[in-house]
């Protein structure tokens, strides 16, 4: 098997971690500063990546402990961050009540099973303590995962698969699951958690308006008054801010 193939393999199977930070990252990340504890707070991020979200945690004065199912991944993040574990998300190798916020960013449609991984952030967290969760939006027109055609996988945005029904969709994307916003409710909601927060985002547009600076910034501008509007419910993700409710 080629390098190259082994590449595409790996992104279909783990998604590709934020590798740069740009707007629409940095919009995220203050998301997450709004609505949960970080300045002082123990701070797992589940699916870290190559750990820019938490490098940016710590900065604003978490402490973090970042896992990851892939090594490379964790190896790479543990040359500027102090705790890395690799770890699956199914199986959480900390003591329960262990944090006081979590974050999910674009991560448990990739896992074997994420009814189990709900579980375990929620025992992790502790009682008050908040679950921040960014997570693939079925409505939107395009599947930003890729997709399989006759057993080879072809990266890029592939536009109206989630619209299909789903064994037809699972065909053309076996690798990667999206949410519609009642399954979104329902895989957190059978966690002990209680949703404070759930609506849908549009993406930054970073590489059109890197290449487009004019037309990206139109359209991304255009985009961001329908998260105020019923548009938003076709946006690229899910956001949605949970509590860990008292024992």
């Amino acid at each position: 098997m080629s390098i190259e193939r082994r590449s595409l393999d790996k992104a279909a199977a783990l998604g590709h971690p934020s590798y740069v930070w740009r707007a629409g990252q940095k919009r995220r990340f203050d998301l997450i500063a709004s609505w949960a504890r970080v300045d002082g707070a123990d701070v797992l991020v589940d699916g870290a990546g190559v750990g820019q979200y938490s490098r940016h945690l710590v900065a604003a004065g978490a402490r973090v402990t970042s896992l990851d199912i892939d090594i490379p991944s964790m190896v790479t993040a543990s040359q500027y961050l102090e705790c890395c574990v690799a770890g699956a998300c199914e199986a959480l190798p900390f003591a329960s009540g262990s944090f006081d916020t979590v974050l999910s960013h674009e991560v448990l449609e990739h896992v074997t099973d994420d009814a189990a991984s709900m579980g375990e952030i929620a025992r992790v967290l502790r009682p008050g303590g908040r679950f921040v969760l960014f997570l693939p939006n079925r409505l939107h027109p395009f599947e930003t995962h890729g997709h399989y055609w006759r057993g080879q996988y072809h990266f890029g945005n592939t536009p109206l698969i989630n619209y299909l029904p789903t064994s037809l969709r699972n065909r053309l994307a076996p690798h990667v699951r999206a949410y519609t916003p009642a399954a979104t409710r329902r895989l957190v909601a059978a966690a002990p958690l209680r949703i404070i927060h759930h609506t849908q985002i549009y993406p930054g547009y970073d590489n059109i308006i890197y290449r487009f600076p004019r037309m990206g910034r139109l359209v991304r501008g255009l985009t961001y008054t329908f998260e105020n509007t019923p548009l938003r419910v076709f946006g690229i993700s899910h956001f949605l801010v949970a509590e860990k409710m008292p024992v």
